[in-house]
């Protein structure tokens, strides 16, 4: 079965990197010491803080496993491909939400990146779908999970971040 292609901006993949070296490095060695310090402490039936070390390990391995998976599978969406005609992943949108009068700006990006609190939309969220080869002053509707809600792009941009 093949996995379906993850779209990661340039800068997604450098962060997802880092953190897998972090882990591979630095991280693996913190829990490893915590490992044999809680071996000490001997009868491993009532020692929680080898549970709890072992239980940290195993999720610091599944997500190392899921940050390589990811890699291995992602479609890079080169800076310079990127286009501010049309709304796409790696472009920073500025929109006016009709209803609220009230204008809001994201960077779109793949859902592996999403950080809807620093800026960064899902472009599989509602909007961020819905938004997609849109061009500046064109108006949308979207089906949210508040309701129908119309946004006008006012505003297509690459950034260098």
């Amino acid at each position: 079965m093949n996995k379906p292609l993850t779209v990661l901006t340039k800068k997604g993949e450098e962060q997802l990197k880092k953190e897998l070296d972090w882990l591979r490095s630095v991280r693996r060695q913190e829990i490893a010491e915590k490992i044999k310090v809680a071996l000490s402490f001997g009868d491993l039936s009532e020692n929680s803080e080898y549970d709890e070390a072992k239980n940290e390990q195993g999720i610091m391995e599944a997500r190392i496993a899921e940050i390589e998976a990811t890699l291995a599978h992602a479609q890079i969406i080169d800076d310079d491909d990127i286009s501010t005609e049309k709304v796409g992943i790696g472009t920073t949108v500025k929109l006016l939400d009709m209803e609220m009068n009230e204008e809001m700006e994201f960077k779109i990006v793949g859902t592996k990146e999403a950080d809807i609190d620093h800026g960064k939309m899902s472009d599989e969220s509602p909007i961020g779908a819905a938004i997609i080869g849109c061009k500046p002053d064109e108006i949308v509707t979207v089906e949210t999970p508040g309701g129908t809600v119309q946004f006008k792009v006012l505003e297509i941009r690459k950034d260098d971040d």
